[in-house]
């Protein structure tokens, strides 16, 4: 299999999987607003696709969300493989990622940090 394939696959795969899950899933477990797909790792051969899944929330919602995945990865494999039109899709593994969440964290920590250092300078200026 051409590497190239593999990451055309990945990408289609990753598009996809993002507007099956918006527009076809009806879990309630799943809220739409706060799931994403940020990345998607396709093996070789084709066969296998790891699906990281970022879901905004307290722990019992992300728990909640992917275990509302898991009971639907059966049907978002067979719309997979009709969307991509392949005779067999990737067997599909969903994989909680908390990157966009660590990554709101250190933006919110650097906020604090921006406005704690620029306090004490607005402070020594005024009083000059």
């Amino acid at each position: 299999m051409s590497k190239r394939r593999q990451e055309r696959m990945t990408v289609e795969i990753q598009r996809t999987l993002s507007r099956i899950i918006r527009e076809e899933i009806k879990d309630p477990r799943i809220d739409l607003s706060t799931v994403s797909i940020p990345r998607v790792d396709v093996s070789g051969d084709l066969g296998h696709a790891r699906v990281h899944v970022s879901v905004l929330g307290d722990e019992a919602k992300q728990a909640a969300t992917m275990k509302g995945l898991a009971q639907a990865k059966g049907y978002i494999r067979s719309e997979l493989a009709h969307a991509l039109q392949v005779k067999h899709a990737p067997e599909l593994e969903f994989r909680l990622d908390m990157s966009i969440e660590h990554g709101i964290k250190m933006s919110g920590l650097l906020d604090e940090l921006g406005v704690a250092e620029n306090s004490p300078e607005e402070d020594e200026t005024g009083k000059e």
